[in-house]
């Protein structure tokens, strides 16, 4: 059993920056995958960022140049920092990860999809 952890939401002025995090917790597992997924009201949910056990990253074309993420393997934590916010980033951020037993031995691997309950990121002035 793996839980999700998010923190770091809030309220940020427009051009602020803010930090989120997610972490993972629990035992005899190993992630895939992690990233992060938004939705703004009325809006359906979308892809932000995410990365791999390799380092592989991805973006939305909204935030590339703005948003970096990262991770610390040790602390089984994944990292959004936001830079230059605006409104239209306001919005539920919700971490995902898709976790296995153990590292993949090729290009398939199997797992299960976890999700955080969400942190609320609000840009206003």
């Amino acid at each position: 059993q793996v839980q999700l952890v998010e923190s770091g939401g809030g309220l940020v002025q427009p051009g602020g920056s803010l930090r989120l995090s997610c972490a993972a917790s629990g035992s005899g597992f190993y992630i895939h995958v992690m990233g992060w997924y938004r939705q703004a009201p009325g809006r359906q949910r979308e892809l932000v960022a995410a990365i791999t056990s390799g380092g592989t990253t991805n973006y939305a074309d909204s935030v590339k140049g703005r948003f970096a993420i990262s991770r610390d393997d040790a602390k089984n934590t994944v990292y959004l920092q936001m830079n230059a916010l605006k409104p239209e980033d306001t919005a539920v951020y919700y971490c995902s990860a898709y976790i296995g037993s153990s590292p993949p031995e090729g290009p398939y691997y199997s797992g299960l999809d976890y999700w955080g309950k969400g942190t609320l990121v609000t840009v206003s002035s």
